[in-house]
């Protein structure tokens, strides 16, 4: 069970936009299931030519701030359960809402100035929670940890509902104390000339100064420069150079793009600036050119581990992309809910593929044994066995008695085995 988080400016709109058809259509049967109006009707105001009053039911308490009310006071959370298990009934989404505005504490229970809140259901395997902010007694939600909340209930109600894989929890590793690294710049001038700026300590002046660039001191401090003098074909390389040396030196490093020579399209990197996809081009071929089910699941656990897999890591982007949108335009609200259905979609593929690693290191193993019993010969019971199994003579009698010659200790190549492939 999955939650995504959005901010919104227009309860209005955003009622419009859920009791719709849906920017795909793919909005079926809107109707309201729970909520907490303090009084208000909501229940009657839940209809398509009402929606303008349910708006202003739920903002009542936003208004009544004045000029403290926030830009964007409607808090919406979409909660999505697993589509390969039977889906909730509406009472039961219903009580998911209720959990749901409970644990983050827009409504919890027992609160007579709780905020506002409505659930609604417009598609399977999912549910709306949409609520405004101000309280009843004139307080804002505060609305910091609720992702963190959302996240633990769910994984709860996954669990009490029977949804969750079976499948053996990461061991986390040790942390790591990290230093704070020193920043440097690596850029372009208006004046065309290549400069380091940042950090002044003498390692990084030493690593510098070993890539190619001159040290300048003056009123602006410790600086370096690229000479005048430096090839403009050269100068991409010096500089991507002297930017992996920093970083190897865990310095933080900052280089523009222009100078980034792994950013630049050339004839072994025809993909330029989408380095991302051309690493995972290069694990694929990693993947095809594994040999046993050892060497494939080393390569396939890149895309599988559960912190640092590539799996994992476009969930992020792309739920991050979704939140990015709605914090540069909060009205791009159908927007966002795709990026964030898209990331749901990749957790569910996830969830798909727990403990197929421990799957991948047996492929091949029942095949191998199979190919070895048939390249290894039989143990003839007797001397007369083997005198049969060699000997021409024998071979002709029983070709002429119609019985055919045990093929018994022939030498079977591996190439040539059944069931061998070739490589």
């Amino acid at each position: 069970m999955i939650a995504h988080l959005q901010r919104a400016s227009h309860t209005a709109g955003l009622l419009t936009y859920l009791f719709g058809p849906g920017e795909r259509g793919n909005h079926t049967n809107p109707r309201l299931i729970a909520g907490d109006g303090h009084g208000a009707p909501i229940e009657m105001l839940a209809q398509p030519d009402a929606l303008p009053y349910l708006a202003r039911a739920l903002d009542a308490p936003v208004e009544r701030l004045g000029a403290r009310a926030p830009e964007r006071p409607v808090w919406v959370c979409s909660v999505r359960s697993d589509p390969r298990h039977p889906d909730l009934t509406d009472s039961q989404w219903a009580e998911v809402a209720r959990r749901v505005v409970a644990v983050t504490g827009i409504a919890p229970d027992g609160d007579p100035d709780a905020c506002r809140w409505i659930a609604l259901r417009n598609q399977p395997h999912r549910v709306y929670v949409v609520a405004t902010l101000a309280r009843k007694d004139g307080s804002l939600h505060n609305a910091y940890r609720d992702a963190f909340h959302l996240q633990t209930e769910c994984h709860r109600i996954a669990t009490e509902l029977g949804h969750l894989p079976l499948a053996p929890r990461p061991t986390p590793l040790a942390q790591e104390s990290h230093v704070p690294a020193p920043y440097v710049t690596i850029n372009i001038e208006p004046s065309g000339s290549v400069s380091a700026r940042g950090a002044s300590d003498d390692l990084s002046a030493t690593l510098l100064k070993h890539a190619g660039f001159q040290q300048i001191e003056d009123w602006y401090g410790r600086r370096h420069r690229l000479p005048t003098t430096t090839p403009q074909a050269d100068r991409a390389a010096i500089a991507t150079h002297a930017a992996e040396m920093l970083r190897a030196a865990r310095y933080s490093v900052d280089l523009d793009p222009d100078l980034d020579t792994s950013r630049l399209p050339t004839p072994a990197n025809p993909l330029g600036l989408y380095t991302t996809g051309a690493e995972i081009l290069r694990l694929t071929d990693q993947i095809r050119a594994a040999e046993n089910g050892a060497g494939l699941e080393q390569a396939v656990d890149h895309l599988l581990h559960p912190e640092h897999g590539v799996l994992e890591r476009v969930r992020e982007a792309l739920e991050t992309a979704g939140e990015q949108i709605t914090d540069l335009d909060d009205e791009a609200y159908a927007l966002a809910d795709r990026f964030g259905f898209a990331a749901e979609f990749v957790s569910a593929a996830q969830s798909e593929l727990v403990g197929a690693e421990v799957e991948l290191h047996r492929v091949g193993d029942s095949q191998q044994d199979q190919v070895k019993a048939r390249t290894q010969p039989p143990a003839l019971p007797g001397s007369r066995s083997a005198a049969l199994a060699t000997s021409p003579a024998a071979a002709k009698v029983s070709s002429a008695l119609g019985t055919g010659a045990p093929e018994v200790g022939a030498v079977v190549h591996p190439s040539q085995a059944p069931g061998s492939r070739t490589r």
